[in-house]
């Protein structure tokens, strides 16, 4: 098939790129000249194992094309995917103005019938307000040309997508006509060939289901955090409860890991997207809210440690930092835990020496460049040398064994705070080692 996909951030890059692998004939459009420019080149603008390689492969191949015209995308496309941003407002609602920007575009470029696909993560209802813009711009020209809409929402994990398009659990469809929906089957029959979860709905229901899927595995992690802090008070070790309820079938082991609160892009946005929705709609989501709240003090639980352990005035304290993205294999650093615990420890006083194998660049000219006492180093040891504690935020397959005579070696007292319960069947007080860690004291 000819496809075209807008957008080329995360969403639309990897479905282009994992489309044209398939051996169908994609464009994908945006508007920033550079990244264009540099994705021509095989520069890839975010961190996603295994994409580089597969771009490269697909452009040399002639099934991947870049351009900034929208033009050179309809020409011929059967289907166009919108995978523009949305991101979130201040009142947490998603902000639509690049889908429906897009929409209209289309609307005053099509020349052909085409099925117009929402890939962003849009709130109920888009899917509507898409067809109307397309239809209201095509009525401005006086064209009589067919489209359909129809929702496709991805279930892409960061550091696996290319996995998760390429076998995916399960295809969403939300479409309103039987053409649509065989089109999109027939788009997706070669990812099908080993699963038969091609799932067709009504639009709106499809919307949903992105939303409800996000918050579902942002509460299972906000209801753990909340266990291990009740597990602290009460003298309990929260992975051995988690090892107790993740062996019954009903709950499974999934998304129950302790930890110091999830981040990313999406499902920070997305619970605040359907509270949002909800409360537009004259409903007050208790459930949804206290996932929110737990989420954004679970944050805090570490630096909270650190001062418990040392203080309040932590002037003349350094701390080793291993892991600044949110979670391993990317350098997306939206909503990390790791921004709110070191703004907390420098601002009362403390010196950080960080790393992250892929996150760095990311902090420092983003997300962290207006923080004092903040120093990056290429290697995970070279933090070490005389700080006070190592603080452990992203579960990186390099620190899971780590040398920990090295660690002792090089730290000024031998205490590590594990944000990740990376450590928590080493029994490291027995090699030595102040260990704090979630849920258990």
């Amino acid at each position: 098939m000819n496809l075209t996909v807008i957008g080329t951030g995360y969403v639309g890059l990897v479905s282009g790129t994992c489309f044209s692998e398939m051996g169908n004939r994609v464009t994908c459009i945006d508007i920033d000249e550079k990244k264009i420019e540099g994705l021509k080149n095989n520069i890839i603008p975010i961190y996603e194992p295994g994409l580089d390689t597969m771009v490269k492969k697909n452009v040399k191949l002639g099934n991947l094309h870049f351009s900034t015209r929208l033009k050179d995308g309809l020409e011929k496309a059967d289907i166009v995917f919108i995978a523009v941003g949305t991101p979130m407002g201040d009142d947490g609602s998603a902000d639509l103005q690049y889908v429906l920007s897009v929409a209209k575009q289309i609307g005053q470029e099509m020349e052909r019938p085409i099925i117009v696909v929402d890939k962003s993560t849009v709130p109920v209802g888009t899917g509507d307000k898409v067809k109307a813009v397309i239809q209201e711009e095509l009525e401005k020209r006086n064209a009589d040309i067919e489209f359909h809409v129809v929702s496709n929402p991805e279930f892409l994990k960061e550091g696996a997508a290319l996995g998760d398009f390429m076998k995916p659990d399960r295809i969403v469809i939300g479409a309103e006509s039987e053409y649509a929906i065989e089109q999109m089957e027939a788009l997706y029959s070669p990812f099908l060939l080993n699963t038969s979860r091609f799932i067709s709905m009504d639009i709106r229901s499809a919307e949903m289901t992105k939303y409800v899927a996000n918050t579902m595995l942002a509460t299972k992690i906000s209801f753990m955090n909340e266990v291990a802090n009740i597990c602290e008070l009460v003298g309990a070790d929260v992975n051995q409860v988690r090892i107790g309820i993740g062996s019954d079938s009903r709950i499974g082991y999934s998304f129950i890991y302790p930890g110091c609160g999830y981040g990313g892009s999406c499902f920070p946005k997305d619970v605040k997207a359907l509270k949002r929705t909800a409360e537009e709609n004259g409903y007050v989501p208790q459930i949804i809210s206290s996932v929110e709240v737990v989420n954004d003090k679970q944050k805090l639980v570490i630096a909270k440690k650190v001062v418990n352990r040392f203080g309040e005035d932590l002037s003349g304290k350094t701390f080793a930092i291993w892991g600044l993205a949110f979670k391993p294999e990317t350098d997306d650093m939206r909503e990390a835990p790791s921004i709110y615990t070191i703004k907390e420890l420098v601002k009362r006083g403390a010196k950080i020496k960080a790393y992250d194998p892929k996150a760095t660049d990311e902090a420092q000219h983003f997300y962290l460049k207006e923080i004092d006492n903040v120093t990056y180093f290429d290697s995970k040891y070279d933090t070490l040398k005389d700080a006070d504690a190592m603080i452990l935020l992203t579960e990186w397959k390099e620190f899971r064994s780590p040398d920990f005579d090295e660690l002792k070696k090089q730290l000024k007292s031998a205490i590590i705070f594990d944000g990740r319960n990376q450590y928590a069947t080493l029994k490291l007080e027995n090699k030595g080692f102040e260990y704090h860690q979630i849920g258990k004291n």
